[in-house]
């Protein structure tokens, strides 16, 4: 039991959050060379201020106090540190009066590393370390390092490519960038969202309520319209800001959030986070929002006339948010993982203002409206209950997207589309009254809009259904991009997979050496596991005869995961210093290709396609997300006559 007691203490105080002493600890790095594949790491450092760095060969509360590691198993460590330094022993009240050994002045660490593949220029990993004084103690802070390594092999992998001039193709047939592409879709879905917003138990009684305030509290009706409306635009306006700091993400790193929407820690935390959304629409606890933060916004709404509005607008955003966060969260995570950035999340939030302000201001304009509006009631909740059984529907994507970019094989395209289709049911099975949650109402008779609904998700569901089969029917164009590829499928021989168009997949070199070999130009395909568009693309428009034809037997076709999280062997590893000045570790699959594709075609979404000859010059402008088959299979052919117009010249 102590040592229970003890592990929690020690957990406990590594969590904590703390204010570290930035200049406690500078870390040297150095190598010396053993053998040609054995190396010893020196890890050196001088203390200030009173700190106590542990010795790294010691347990606490059955924690090592130092670790070391490299993102290939290739490269074996020793567990053993050799040290040198001054140390001395302590007796700690945090842990049960337990005896460790610290360094108070300076610290050396010597470790042995070997290699078991082709020993790299320069190696990066990273050391943990544990120090602390008094009753303050960190443990396993990370210390990421990069140590050149005595005759290593100088990084093999090219990223920028000289001769690629994309300001300057041999042809201009393609697009000038993706900023326009799907703004207008979002912007409309976004729409979509706060309409529905407005349907449910925090957004709908506010309605007349807030209008009769604003059209009797003026002093005359023009003014009472006025009012109405600078609130819808500042409700408007709210939903616009709330996406400023994505775009500051952004400009700090153009790949960010292409890395957060495909990172699978986050996916997973969106499953959980969309499940707990669901739990909360179904009635079992609230979401909400700190007490402070509503009382704040509530207490200014009422200083000033444009100042109270603003707080008017801004207290309905935060007393709503157990009802729109739900629904903002899907359209957060939808613009993330189809690798919009932050400019679609903009427009994405802008249409759920839009939709959620609209009616304010259309009811102050015609108040007479108000009379046609359905009184609250039961039905309020029914919507919210509909809205959590979409929730789990959402959450199962993010579940999917961690399966793809790890490739574990869990969530496979039937097992995806069946737990839509039980989704599907149980709504149904809800709205016709066979299943019951804690806020529901009885149901005395069926309404049209409720018939209607049990229709549109019966409809639906049937529809579904032949996808969980190995059919021809099995294609759900609907849904193209949301459930796993065609051929991730449960079925060892899926009838749908397409195999007239099978791409090199991330090997550019070994793609460019074949489209020489050929004398083909080379089709680049920035591509990624997680992308909605990407599969679209594949499923869509790769299939159509014309764009089939084209690429399979006048094109070399490679494709670039740039979401690719497999680590690139040793030699291929480095810091890369981008166009913007700043150093990139390149040490995935996904890294190399994310940033091939920012420094050589100036984009970070994807799909985006290249079209280049085999002595790597561009041949088109790139082309990005394009749903219609004909558009894209006429750039094919506008790349393929610019490279025969280029080996003519080259004869």
């Amino acid at each position: 039991m102590r040592r229970i007691i003890l592990s929690i203490i020690f957990f406990a105080l590594a969590c904590t959050a703390h204010a570290q002493d930035s200049a406690a600890f500078t870390w040297k790095v150095s190598s010396k060379k053993i053998s040609p594949t054995e190396f010893e790491l020196h890890f050196s450092t001088k203390l200030t201020n009173g700190w106590q760095l542990y010795s790294p060969n010691q347990t606490i509360a059955g924690v090592a106090s130092a670790e070391l590691s490299f993102p290939d198993s290739l490269i074996k460590a020793d567990t053993i540190f050799k040290e040198s330094g001054t140390r001395k022993k302590i007796i700690s009240k945090i842990f049960d009066n337990a005896s460790f050994t610290i360094y108070e002045e300076s610290a050396e660490f010597i470790t042995l590393i070997k290699f078991n593949e082709t020993v790299p220029e320069n190696l990066s990993g990273t050391f943990k370390y544990t120090y602390g004084k008094g009753d303050q103690f960190y443990s396993l802070i990370p210390n990421s390092f990069s140590v050149k390594l005595e005759g290593g092999v100088r990084s093999v992998a090219r990223i920028k490519i000289n001769s690629f001039d994309i300001d300057h193709p041999a042809t201009n047939c393609g697009d000038e960038s993706a900023q326009g592409k799907g703004l207008l879709n979002i912007f409309l879905l976004g729409l979509i969202g706060g309409l529905i917003a407005l349907l449910t138990p925090c957004v709908f009684p506010l309605i007349p309520l807030t209008v009769s305030f604003f059209t009797k509290q003026s002093a005359n009706n023009k003014k009472g319209i006025g009012n109405a409306m600078l609130y819808g635009f500042f409700i408007f306006l709210i939903y616009i800001l709330l996406s400023i700091p994505f775009h500051l993400l952004d400009h700090l790193d153009p790949e960010i959030l292409n890395n957060i929407s495909t990172n699978i820690w986050l996916n997973l935390t969106f499953f959980v986070i969309f499940v707990v959304f669901a739990i909360s629409f179904f009635g079992y606890f609230e979401i909400t929002l700190p007490g402070r933060v509503t009382n704040a916004a509530g207490s200014k709404s009422g200083a000033g006339n444009l100042v109270g509005i603003f707080f008017m607008a801004l207290t309905l955003a935060v007393v709503s948010f157990s009802c729109t966060g739900p629904i903002l969260g899907s359209l957060l995570a939808g613009a993330l993982s189809n690798n919009g950035g932050a400019l679609q999340l903009s427009f994405g939030m802008a249409g759920f203002g839009f939709g959620l302000a609209l009616p304010f201001a259309l009811f102050a304009m015609f108040p007479g409206w108000l009379h046609s509006l359905p009184k609250s009631g039961g039905w309020l909740n029914s919507v919210k209950v509909v809205l959590g059984f979409l929730e789990l529907a959402m959450a199962i994507k993010f579940l999917s997207n961690a399966d793809l970019v790890e490739q574990w094989g869990i969530i496979k395209r039937e097992l995806f589309i069946g737990f839509w289709i039980i989704a599907g049911a149980l709504i149904i099975l809800y709205l016709a009254g066979k299943i019951k949650f804690p806020h529901d109402s009885p149901i005395k008779k069926f309404s049209k809009p409720r018939i209607a609904f049990i229709i549109i998700f019966g409809i639906f569901t049937l529809y579904l259904i032949p996808g969980i089969t190995n059919t021809s029917f099995a294609n759900l164009r609907l849904i193209s991009g949301f459930p796993p590829p065609l051929c991730y499928s449960l079925y060892a021989n899926p009838v749908n997979c397409e195999k007239g168009v099978e791409p090199l997949k991330n090997d550019y070199e070994t793609a460019l050496q074949l489209a020489k070999k050929e004398h083909k130009p080379l089709l680049i395909d920035f591509t990624g596991w997680a992308c909605v568009n990407c599969r679209r693309m594949e499923e869509n428009v790769w299939t159509n005869p014309d764009v089939k034809q084209l690429m399979q037997n006048e094109f070399i076709v490679v494709s670039l995961y740039v979401d690719e999280r497999k680590n690139l062997p040793a030699v291929e590893r480095t810091i890369f210093a981008t166009k913007d000045g700043s150093q990139k570790k390149i040490t995935t699959v996904g890294d190399k290709w994310a940033t091939f594709q920012s420094e050589n075609f100036s984009a970070v979404s994807q799909p985006q396609y290249a079209i280049i000859s085999p002595d790597e010059k561009v041949l088109t402008k790139t082309k990005y997300y394009t749903p219609n088959a004909q558009e894209f299979a006429n750039w094919l052919q506008c790349g393929l006559d610019a490279s025969k117009k280029s080996n003519v010249k080259n004869q």
